[in-house]
């Protein structure tokens, strides 16, 4: 076999591409202007039984607020940003001032927003972008709520005040190499030392880890054996967070291989309390994003002609657009009650599991659909679908798998665990 020199690599090269082979793309208003691409994003259609009626002023204030942040700032960028699997450094300030990090948090300067217009924010920003639904609910739901709930009142002071503006971002590290779905057997170390902890481990798929200021660190406590909480700031010695590429979905948000490797924690900075974390809102992020598939479709159905009339004249369009508008009202209406639930004080964790479980599986449905009803275009990020498509798969899986969130459910309604297989008795008789 020859082995060709590089020269002669470049030499083949230049003899199969055309003159204009290296061209720019042309711009898709030019390209395809039959349809708006979602860089000009839709009016909203999808709130089809007038779920706003059942918002308060205040949370209604919320919505427009956040729908028109998303809709100027972020829908012109984020196909260049996701394509790109970069994040937009750029809008966090803008995002810090639209007054939503920190979600229900009373106090520190926090919004002290309801539950639902915290809920009501996370769909409107997914509903533009799921990247930055994730960027915002792992620094506010997560790392935030974290320190609000578990943290001393000198954390709460020291911490919070910077986070709720956006001058400084957080993570929460969970998740390890070997403990997804079994994340209470976390292997990660903290050992205690003279003046703090030295923390021992590897954690995995921790979103905005590779620039957090501050990063909140679960660790197994090697005296008591229980897990706690652990602040630890960014660059300090023996850490080093490394980003994961090639992924198909939530290209924007920026997941990182966390490595610890002596890493000292001083006592101030270890958290006196361990957050159970709910599922609700991450519920409201597939919630968004079927609403800003439909939004897109029904557009696009309306401007797209074939055979002489617009797309949204044959019946099998509007069969499939109809289906996808009734998992909207049906979703939403799911987690509105969550909230309810939640902020009664009645919700269980069967409850919130089910949400996720269920509505992030009817949104992959939902844009399933979209892609089929934009043909060709539903497979390019231009449009919206393509992208909110593979958005969906990373949060079809985190905060709970479907077959995880479901077993939960089903241990609630059964009182039987089946988590783990039964141990084996034998050969088995059939």
């Amino acid at each position: 076999m020859t082995v060709l020199s590089s020269a002669d690599r470049d030499n083949a090269e230049k003899k199969v591409k055309s003159s204009y082979f290296d061209l720019p793309p042309m711009e898709i208003s030019a390209a395809f202007p039959q349809a708006t691409p979602a860089s000009k994003f839709p009016p909203c259609t999808s709130d089809y039984y007038n779920f706003n009626d059942l918002l308060t002023p205040e949370e209604q204030a919320v919505r427009k607020r956040v729908r028109e942040f998303m809709e100027k700032e972020v829908a012109p960028i984020m196909t260049e940003y996701w394509e790109k699997a970069e994040f937009p450094f750029h809008i966090i300030p803008k995002f810090g001032a639209l007054g939503v990090a920190g979600g229900s948090i009373k106090g520190y300067g926090c919004p002290g927003l309801s539950i639902t217009a915290n809920a009501i924010a996370t769909a409107e920003i997914s509903r533009v972008d799921a990247s930055c639904g994730t960027f915002n609910l792992v620094h506010t739901s997560l790392g935030m709520l974290t320190i609000a709930l578990c943290g001393s009142e000198a954390q709460k002071q020291k911490y919070l005040p910077d986070l709720a503006q956006m001058k400084t971002v957080t993570c929460w590290a969970l998740t390890e190499p070997d403990n997804g779905s079994d994340a209470s057997a976390l292997t990660t170390t903290a050992t205690k030392v003279e003046g703090g902890w030295v923390l021992e481990g590897q954690k995995r798929w921790i979103g905005n880890s590779t620039f957090a200021d501050l990063l909140v660190i679960l660790a197994r406590n090697t005296t008591t054996n229980q897990v706690n909480g652990f602040l630890v700031q960014k660059d300090a010695p023996g850490l080093t967070v490394t980003k994961i590429p090639n992924k198909i979905g939530l290209r924007i948000v920026q997941n990182g291989d966390i490595l610890l490797k002596n890493v000292f924690v001083p006592d101030e900075e270890r958290l006196p309390g361990v957050l159970a974390v709910s599922r609700v809102m991450v519920a409201w992020q597939p919630i968004g994003i079927s609403m800003g598939v439909y939004d897109m479709c029904h557009r696009y159905l309306m401007e797209r002609k074939q055979f002489g009339a617009p797309l949204a004249a044959f019946q099998l369009n509007q069969q499939k657009l109809v289906k996808m508008l009734g998992n909207v009202q049906a979703m939403f209406m799911m987690g509105w009650r969550l909230c309810k639930l939640y902020e009664s004080g009645q919700m269980t964790p069967g409850q919130a599991s089910l949400g996720k479980a269920w509505i992030s599986s009817k949104a992959r449905e939902t844009a399933s659909l979209g892609r089929e009803l934009l043909g060709g275009n539903g497979v390019v990020g231009d449009f919206l679908v393509a992208k909110a498509f593979g958005d969906l798969e990373p949060i079809f899986t985190y905060e709970g798998t479907y077959d995880i969130n479901t077993l939960v459910t089903g241990r609630e309604v059964t009182g039987i665990a089946s988590f783990k297989p039964p141990a084996s008795r034998g050969r088995s008789r059939l």
